[in-house]
């Protein structure tokens, strides 16, 4: 897996919930890609935050402070890594 960052794309933000069965794909896709993203990355933001109670998100911030957001709730990992590619296009 390959995913490199920048561009336009300034920041990457992740809300999940430490407990919940809708964030479980969340917290997979982090333990499983995570490390190597960051190791192609390794400058590059991208902010985990973790909050009891909430739908898991992943936001994205572009040039000029322009935001763009998914929910991520019930979605497998592998559905989340296609998600953030969709936001590095």
């Amino acid at each position: 897996m390959s995913i490199r960052l920048g561009g336009a794309l300034k920041e990457l933000r992740i809300h999940l919930c430490q407990t919940s069965p809708h964030s479980a794909g969340v917290r997979e896709f982090i333990s499983k890609n995570y490390v190597n993203i960051k190791k192609e990355n390794p400058t590059f933001p991208i902010l985990i935050r973790e909050c009891n109670g909430i739908q898991p998100r992943i936001w994205a911030r572009y040039d000029k402070g322009a935001e763009r957001s998914a929910p991520l709730t019930n979605l497998s990992a592998s559905d989340i890594l296609a998600a953030v590619k969709q936001f590095v296009k």
